[in-house]
Parts: C-alpha cells; structure tokens; sequence
C-alpha cells in the first residue's frame, strides 16, 4: 500500500502528545500497512543569551505534525462529487487520535511534494548570518522568509517579540494561513511595491 506525506493540524503544544498517540496505537491496532512515520518537524537554532551562545532544537512548524499515511484508495477512483475515496481504516484511526484535528487541506488533502518533504526532513543546522541585523517590526508589515524550511514565502507578521528577536508570521501553506515562529535574522521586510509570491 503506498503511503505518502500529509500534514496533520494538532491542537498547540500537543504535537508531541498526538505523534506519540498515533505511534502506540499503530503498533497496538496493527496499521502498519496504513500508517507509516510520524515526525514533528524541528532545526537546530543558535541562540546568543546573556553573551553565552547555545544551540537549541525547536520546532519550526509547531502546532502541526508529518505523518505518512495510505489515505485514498486508488482502486475506488472519485465519487459522484469528484472527491477521492478514503480508506476508511486510516480516516477512522487519525479522528480516534488525541490531539488531532484534522488535515491542512481539509477534508481531501493533497499530499505534500517530494521537494517538500526533503525540505521539511533536512533538520540543516541555521544560524544568524553574522550579526542580528537591528531592524524594528510591527504587525501587520509583510516579510519574506530567508531562511529555514519555509525560505521564499512571503506573509504579514501577527506578532512582534522584540525581546527575543522573534516574529510570528502568517504564511500560506497548502492554501491555508499557517502562522510560522522565524527569528529577526530569518526574515526581510518587503518593499510595499513588490509581489508577493503565490502559495506553494
């Protein structure tokens, strides 16, 4: 059965809590054959604090986990509606999974792209470029992303944290808006002229 990647939309701080749920219950329900890896998407951040410099694993997508899964049933084709037809055993499995809501993408998602994946899975250590540039942001500016697995999307940022040079901006990802955490160096504002880029 062939899998591929899907992004699952987690209720916020529990990504660990539904990664570890679907991974006991693959084993106790025996899904093997419909689910396969379930992986919450971090890098490795080079903090300078207090003049002492340390490297942290975060999660760079959080609220969101990856999982590799047999979801359509080729074998059925669409239905009258034109929609893709499900297993039913793995549909079931992930709405029985605490802290899961549902799919980036709805209820007929697209799976992601290779490309995506390799991005998504390269967990490449990053670092600021030198040193921190001393840029003032607001909310609501528009900024595009230079850096880490989501390098070239453009957004509005939600929320400023100048104390910890950390920015919360809204991308479009999948066709929905998915707020991602970047840090000031991971990002550049953009001029009110330019276009914004499309979806990926």
């Amino acid at each position: 059965m062939e899998k591929q990647w899907f992004v699952l939309h987690t209720l916020t701080g529990q990504e660990q809590k539904a990664q570890r749920s679907i991974e006991a219950r693959v084993k106790l329900e025996k899904m093997e054959d419909f689910v396969g890896r379930c992986v919450i998407p971090t890098e490795k951040v080079v903090e300078k604090k207090n003049g002492v410099k340390r490297t942290m694993v975060k999660k760079f997508f959080p609220g969101y986990v990856l999982c590799e899964l047999a979801l359509y049933d080729e074998s059925k084709g669409v239905d009258d509606n034109g929609r893709k037809a499900v297993y039913p055993q793995t549909w079931q499995f992930l709405r029985e999974t605490a802290g899961v809501i549902g799919f980036i993408g709805g209820e007929r998602p697209m799976p992601l792209k290779q490309s995506e994946v390799d991005a998504i899975m390269s967990d490449r250590p990053s670092g600021p470029r030198g040193a921190r540039p001393k840029v003032n942001f607001s909310v609501d500016e528009t900024v595009k992303i230079i850096d880490g697995a989501f390098m070239g999307l453009t957004g509005q940022i939600s929320m400023v944290d100048p104390d910890r040079s950390k920015l919360k901006v809204e991308v479009q990802v999948f066709s929905r808006k998915v707020p991602v955490d970047v840090e000031y160096w991971q990002v550049e504002k953009v001029d009110i002229g330019d276009t914004l880029e499309p979806a990926k």
